[in-house]
């Protein structure tokens, strides 16, 4: 089979420069709002009360807290996004599945994205980690300090920064040494044809799962669990997993979508659309059951430690909405319109149905990571907006950039066959 290119060319490259600028000009408004427009003065005032919660923490909130709270919760989503397409590749191999062959490339590309996840993630969490993580503020360990928490001053052992840090460092290390090895031999395999490449895939793949398969938890666990540092759950993981793998399942299919719409990859029929509409349609479902199951669990147990995380956004005039609206986003409607067969076969509802997962998703994040930050004091509007729509257009950047240096399609991969005859 000849190679496919993806011609990466100016006239699209503008559209994502100008989605940029755009998220650009929308922050500058949000944020020239928040500090002219009075709002930011009464969420201090409101936070003096809602501190007590955080052990008084935080005396005031400012424009920049709620900056920083946007900039983290964008790191994590789009971290999510990257690495679940390497986890894809990685699952496809490990299976031996032969199905998703000729469309491997595109969540291949997200992977390139780790590097700049990994910089991203860093530079917040250094200049704005007091803000978003409480557990960072020394005064809580001190015992004669009046605001000493015992509870907190408990973690320590994993919960200090120098450790954070390190964490965070072997994650995206070890991510993007495993995306740099696999992007190798699949390129390696394009030139020398065979199935040696192939096999060596199927070990790294296997080795990156054992090791994403730890690291997907304990990395939510540090991300977002431990903004509710007094809060816990044992799901967590597990949640915060199902959240990325949903995600990424509806950003490749979207992109193949995309693809396929404008001339590329034609090998892809509605046999492959199918098969994509399904994981969509069944992990959204898998999601919904991690949610009912840790919302049930911890609100019936009635424990104050643990039901509190519900309360703060049940109990909430602002958060409330979110809280089920996120389960229509993310279960109800995608189970609806997946439902039946011919659904997943057709591009029209494969591309909405993706288009509102990833932003129920998103606000899904929002509701894990803002209350826990800035309390009742969050916000939706141009600042949100803004920011997402810059790491959106950096992201489409990284991803259909690195789509363009190799060929579409994995021409030597040894089951290309079968995922060209595909049929289900």
């Amino acid at each position: 089979m000849t190679a496919e290119q993806f011609n990466f060319n100016s006239s699209l490259k503008k559209k994502i420069a100008i989605l940029g600028i755009s998220g650009i000009v929308v922050l500058a408004l949000g944020i020239i709002f928040l500090i002219f427009g009075g709002s930011g003065h009464e969420a201090a005032d409101a936070a003096h009360g809602a501190a007590a919660g955080h052990g008084g923490g935080h005396a005031e909130f400012h424009w920049y807290d709620r900056l920083f709270t946007n900039l983290w919760i964008n790191n994590v989503y789009f971290t999510g996004l990257g690495v679940i397409g390497l986890f894809f590749v990685a699952l496809q191999y490990a299976a031996q599945a032969g199905w998703s062959a000729g469309i491997k490339r595109i969540p291949e590309a997200f992977g390139a994205w780790l590097p700049y996840a990994a910089v991203l993630m860093l530079l917040v969490f250094f200049i704005g980690g007091h803000t978003i993580f409480h557990w960072t503020h020394e005064y809580l360990y001190d015992e004669a300090d009046p605001r000493y928490d015992s509870i907190i001053a408990g973690k320590r052992g994993y919960l200090n920064t120098p450790f954070f840090v390190i964490r965070m460092v072997v994650y995206f290390a070890v991510w993007y040494l495993m995306y740099r090895l696999i992007r190798k031999e699949s390129l390696a395999e394009d030139i020398n044809g065979g199935t040696a490449h192939h096999f060596k895939l199927v070990k790294l793949s296997t080795i990156f799962i054992v090791f994403f398969a730890v690291t997907s938890s304990t990395s939510a666990w540090d991300w977002t669990l431990s903004i509710d540092t007094h809060w816990f759950s044992t799901m967590y993981g597990w949640y915060n997993f199902a959240s990325w793998f949903v995600s990424g399942l509806a950003a490749i299919t979207l992109i193949v979508v995309m693809l396929r719409e404008n001339g590329y990859i034609k090998l892809v029929s509605s046999e492959h659309l199918h098969d994509l509409g399904k994981f969509v349609f069944a992990f959204s479902i898998f999601w919904a059951y991690i949610w009912f199951g840790q919302f049930l669990l911890i609100y019936y147990a009635n424990i104050p430690e643990e039901t509190i995380y519900f309360l703060e956004r049940l109990e909430s005039d602002f958060y409330s909405p979110f809280f089920f609206g996120t389960l229509i986003l993310n279960f109800f409607f995608p189970f609806l319109v997946l439902m039946t067969r011919d659904s997943k076969r057709h591009t029209v509802f494969l591309k909405l149905v993706c288009t509102v997962v990833l932003i129920g998703q998103w606000l899904n994040f929002y509701l894990m990571i803002t209350p826990g930050i800035l309390k009742e004091n969050g916000g939706l509007g141009f600042m949100e907006l803004g920011t997402t729509m810059i790491y959106l257009a950096a992201f489409l950047y990284v991803v259909l950039n690195n789509l363009s240096k190799a060929s579409l399609v994995a021409k030597n991969h040894p089951m290309l066959q079968e995922s060209i005859h595909h049929h289900t």
